[in-house]
């Protein structure tokens, strides 16, 4: 995670000019560009969507350049969609505040994102990634900040706001690093309002964090974040959106934390507070060694943030469970007060389990129903299976597991975003369908 309101002025004038307006440009010639497999014809696309615009399944779409989706635009895409990001000139798309963009897919033809690189030598960072700008509430200086490299304002005062929809979709190899600590998330959520609808999103080997929330109030269901980097499910700047299940697994090649989340960077206690509530999560780590020294931690929660995670399973990070910032006030005293929560979780498979700033509020009462340390057999998912790198299993493998039934699920609010459930962690016990299976793809290169 890195700060969404520095200034980024310094970047290479090859960067500044990237993002700079140009003329859009659509042809369907089959320009030179690399396009795996290619069996349809290409349109490329660059600069500034202005009115409505629909993309389809007949044609490949590839960004060159940044490609603005305007203030008062909407761009439709239509289901089974390819569009590709072009390395040479760093494809994103940016959908700038008072924009939409409506990317709707289903499960047997999910719209995909991905490099223009061929299979095999796909990597992350390949090109930038998604960027979605909206009007919801942050608590940044001023009401407004301005996304990494560039990628548009954000904030404002509207907590319904829609930005749009995006529903099983794939985004992939992106989060180009413009320089050391200036890389692009697969997809940030800035100011994005609770007016749009997220679901079914898969963000797989990006360079940066997979999914980022910076302030508003966006919810976000059924998301999965495989093989970032860095940080899988990031948030900051006062985001209080709803969150429910949500699985991550991790590459120890490179990765950081499975959660980082902050309130903000600059002034822990600015008002709106990041508070997002999260239900039915599974943080899968990379615990082997030969791959490499990274996947740490499942969570790290600092600067000021407060939370509710319940129905939780988490194994396999190299160093420990989830972590409490301990030497700051500013978080301590949101659970101190009863706002920050944890409950009904599994922690097994780690060096420890969990960080003793967590295991003061589970030995006193004030996180119940977490157990630590069971037998893999008892929980029916295995840290081998779900950090499997080309086909991770949350799936538990009976409803006679803590996750089907012997731990009971804390219920999330009845408010019409959340799903009641009769387990924890974020996929079901077989033989109940798995939401993951039949959209989603893992490939390594």
């Amino acid at each position: 995670m890195f700060s969404a309101i520095r200034n980024w002025s310094a970047l290479a004038a090859g960067v500044v000019l990237l993002f700079a307006a140009t003329v859009p440009v659509r042809s369907d010639q089959q320009p030179p560009v690399n396009v795996p497999g290619i069996d349809k014809p290409v349109i490329v696309v660059t600069g500034r969507i202005n009115g409505t615009e629909s993309w389809t399944n007949n044609f490949y779409y590839v960004l060159r350049g940044a490609v603005f989706v305007e203030s008062g635009a909407t761009l439709n895409i239509q289901a089974g969609t390819r569009v590709i990001g072009e390395a040479g000139s760093v494809g994103t798309l940016i959908v700038l505040r008072g924009g939409r963009l409506n990317a709707i897919g289903t499960r047997q033809q999910p719209i995909v994102f991905t490099s223009d690189q061929p299979i095999g030598s796909r990597s992350r960072g390949d090109w930038g990634g998604l960027i979605i700008n909206g009007r919801a509430p942050v608590n940044i200086e001023g009401g407004e900040g301005v996304g990494e490299a560039d990628t548009g304002v954000y904030g404002g005062n509207d907590a319904n706001d829609n930005s749009g929809t995006l529903r099983y979709v794939r985004v992939e190899f992106a989060g180009v690093e413009f320089s050391p600590d200036n890389e692009l998330n697969g997809i940030a959520f800035q100011g994005v309002g609770r007016g749009g609808s997220y679901e079914y999103i898969q963000v797989h080997m990006n360079r940066d964090d997979a999914t980022e929330f910076f302030g508003g109030t966006a919810d976000i269901k059924y998301a999965v974040a495989s093989n970032a980097a860095d940080d899988s499910f990031d948030w900051t700047f006062g985001w209080s959106g709803r969150a429910q299940f949500i699985a991550i697994t991790q590459r120890g090649d490179d990765a950081d934390n499975g959660i980082e989340a902050d309130n903000n960077e600059f002034n822990n206690n600015l008002l709106p507070r990041s508070n997002p509530l999260i239900y039915n999560i599974t943080l899968c780590g990379d615990p082997d060694r030969n791959e490499g020294v990274e996947s740490p931690r499942a969570a790290n929660l600092r600067r000021g943030t407060a939370f509710t995670i319940r129905n939780f399973l988490v194994t396999g990070f190299k160093t420990v469970g989830f972590q409490i910032e301990t030497s700051n006030t500013a978080t301590t005293g949101q659970v101190e007060n009863g706002t920050s929560q944890m409950g009904a979780g599994v922690a097994w498979g780690m060096p420890t389990n969990m960080h003793a700033s967590v295991m003061t509020y589970i030995n006193n009462g004030r996180f119940p129903g977490i157990r630590l340390a069971p037998a893999e057999s008892t929980i029916g998912i295995t840290t081998a299976g779900c950090s499997n790198h080309d086909a991770p299993d949350f799936q538990p493998s009976s409803v006679a597991t803590l996750a089907g039934g012997q731990l009971a699920p804390i219920q999330p609010p009845n408010d019409g975003f959340f799903e009641p459930v009769t387990f924890i962690g974020a996929v079901p016990p077989a033989p109940a369908d798995n939401w993951i299976t039949g959209w989603t793809s893992f490939p390594q290169r």
